[in-house]
């Protein structure tokens, strides 16, 4: 009897024996068995990985996003599979399974699976001496330049410049030079230039844009100061140009930021700051003379 029938009165479990009719019954109730155990151990694994899933999510919101938090969460979502699915299934023959497939097992890996077992090793190998880590900024050998997004059991996301995304698998990316610009830092930094007209007020225009960076809510103090203290950059007055002066400043801000919605916020909220303070904004025109005879 299924655990299903076992649960039911004796005289209904005498009619699965003794009725004409008890074999279809009893396939309808070992079928209803199999369907309500799958069930049961697909919503186990899929509590477990909400569960896992939120534990990770805790953990870079006190720590930041990290390299080998996310390799070490997809490989505890597999571990939850195994334990929950494939060795309940198994059951007591697992370790004989185990030991009577060696062969097979040692050909898969040898061939179906090579190139899947050295990215997971060395997606292993990456979260553990983490050469670059999560919204690090790197140069690959063919001149490629991104932003880290991600990493899976297979392959690291990197978004280029020109918000592009490559998928490259572990065991390259393992094996090839790879130029970190961001190791060693707390966050990422880009030069903004701001031009201005030759009437502007050149310690009113640094003022603005000054105030303007620290108030966004992506910059960071990403200077250390005379007194030990983090600072934000200072604007700077650049470039006397042909038609408009030059200024810049160097923004900071989180390693694993969006770059591209930083230069949103910056760009316009400078603009509407120099806007509002009567700061023009220099743009090329043309003045077109008609002579008359």
């Amino acid at each position: 009897m299924t655990f299903i029938t076992d649960m039911l009165p004796k005289e209904i479990q005498t009619f699965f024996v003794e009725s004409p009719y008890g074999g279809v019954a009893k396939f309808c109730a070992n079928t209803l068995s199999v369907i309500v155990y799958f069930a049961i151990l697909i919503a186990a694994v899929w509590v477990f990985q909400k569960i896992n899933q939120k534990a990770f999510r805790y953990i870079e919101e006190k720590r930041g996003a990290k390299i080998h938090l996310q390799f070490l969460e997809r490989v505890i979502n597999i571990a939850i599979v195994v334990v929950i699915i494939i060795i309940p299934l198994a059951g007591d023959k697992i370790g004989t399974s185990i030991l009577g497939s060696a062969a097979v097992l040692t050909a898969v890996v040898g061939f179906a699976a090579q190139d899947v077992i050295k990215d997971v090793l060395s997606g292993m190998l990456i979260s553990i001496y983490k050469p670059f880590d999560i919204g690090d900024k790197i140069e690959l050998d063919d001149g490629t330049i991104g932003i880290v997004e991600s990493i899976t059991m297979r392959h690291v996301v990197v978004i280029r410049l020109d918000n592009l995304r490559d998928v490259i698998p572990n065991s390259k990316i393992n094996d090839i030079p790879v130029i970190n610009y961001s190791i060693g830092m707390d966050a990422r930094s880009e030069m903004f230039r701001f031009q201005i007209s030759y009437d502007s007020d050149i310690d009113l225009a640094k003022e603005v844009i000054a105030k303007t960076v620290k108030d966004s809510a992506y910059t960071l103090p990403g200077l250390e100061g005379e007194d030990g203290r983090m600072t934000y950059g200072s604007v700077q007055f650049i470039e006397m140009g042909d038609s408009a002066l030059t200024m810049a400043v160097r923004i900071y801000f989180k390693r694993d930021e969006n770059i591209f919605r930083v230069r949103d916020d910056i760009n316009s909220s400078v603009f509407k700051a120099l806007k509002k303070a009567g700061i023009e904004i220099p743009y090329a025109y043309t003045n077109v003379i008609v002579k008359k005879e």
